[in-house]
């Protein structure tokens, strides 16, 4: 990898990390397909197909995966990686090159997951580690940006490999979690109309999906009937059975909640949802499921 070639793509994940702490970690298509300016060139970061390799560079600079769309990647493999497809279903198309040339080379590149129409988590840097012709498909693993800057290169090689693997298997799987949670939360919100369903707050910062049943438990399914849209107040209370939301959807306060006297947010934040029903999705089909709801409340009742 040319000298350019690197400082391009340092150039873009920097970017990057400025336009995630202006906008949150879902980034406006319209930003990203816009760019950045290197040296007086544009550099877009993505397009329509997917793998995007701008002009100024001669390797792809991203991939991209819109959940269902036409390919199958894969997030869930047990094997440390992400499973990206092939574009269409030539080996040798120019596209499936170029990610086998970042192969080669092990260059780094952004991975773009689309959390809905005009949304998407930038995960960077990731790299290219298999090729599977037969499967149209490459394994992709992700790294710590801060190896770009500050690689190991004490250790002799055969260790430093070792570390390597192991460091992408594990920084993949945190990634592949946060990718997970975060295209359920924007499920959720979706859902509800970006409002809290308790409180009606519509801030979407403010705002969190809330599993009814814990994704660690039977049943945590990560589907919008198992999800609560939550301000990050009701989030708080609702996991720690300040309050929860009965099959009937209404909500009940803790009686010693009721019975406590601590101003105004404890009034009108807690006491005041007693009783009253939840804002529900307008879809039946993504609204709570009365049965997690049940058990939830079950839950509930124990706790207190």
């Amino acid at each position: 990898m040319s000298s350019r070639d690197l400082q391009i793509r340092l150039a873009a994940f920097q970017w990057l990390t400025v336009q995630m702490e202006l906008h949150g970690e879902a980034l406006p298509r319209t930003v990203l397909a816009r760019g950045f300016d290197y040296e007086g060139t544009r550099v877009p970061l993505l397009n329509p197909q997917g793998i995007f390799k701008p002009a100024i560079l001669d390797v792809p600079l991203s991939i991209t995966t819109i959940p269902g769309g036409p390919y199958d990647d894969q997030l869930g493999s047990a094997s440390g990686v992400i499973t990206y497809r092939y574009r269409g279903t030539d080996p040798q198309h120019r596209d499936n090159r170029g990610l086998r040339e970042a192969m080669r080379r092990q260059i780094p590149l952004i991975y773009f997951y689309r959390l809905q129409p005009g949304q998407y988590l930038a995960t960077f840097p990731v790299y290219i580690v298999g090729d599977h012709p037969a499967d149209l498909a490459f394994d992709v693993q992700v790294d710590d940006v801060q190896q770009l800057f500050a690689p190991e290169v004490a250790a002799a090689p055969a260790i430093a490999e070792d570390r390597a693997e192991i460091r992408r298997e594990y920084v993949t799987a945190v990634v592949r979690r946060r990718l997970h949670q975060q295209a359920f939360r924007a499920r959720v919100l979706e859902a509800y109309r970006t409002q809290c369903a308790l409180c009606r707050l519509r801030h979407q910062e403010l705002l969190d999906a809330a599993h009814i049943i814990g994704d660690a438990q039977e049943q945590g399914d990560p589907v919008v009937s198992n999800g609560l849209s939550l301000c990050k107040l009701h989030h708080a209370a609702f996991d720690r059975h300040f309050l929860t939301v009965r099959p009937d959807y209404r909500i009940e306060v803790r009686q010693s909640v009721l019975d406590e006297e601590d101003g105004p947010m404890l009034l009108h934040g807690l006491k005041e949802m007693h009783e009253r029903l939840i804002l529900l999705p307008s879809n039946v089909s993504l609204q709570p499921d009365r049965d997690r709801l049940a058990q939830r409340y079950q839950a509930f009742r124990a706790a207190i």
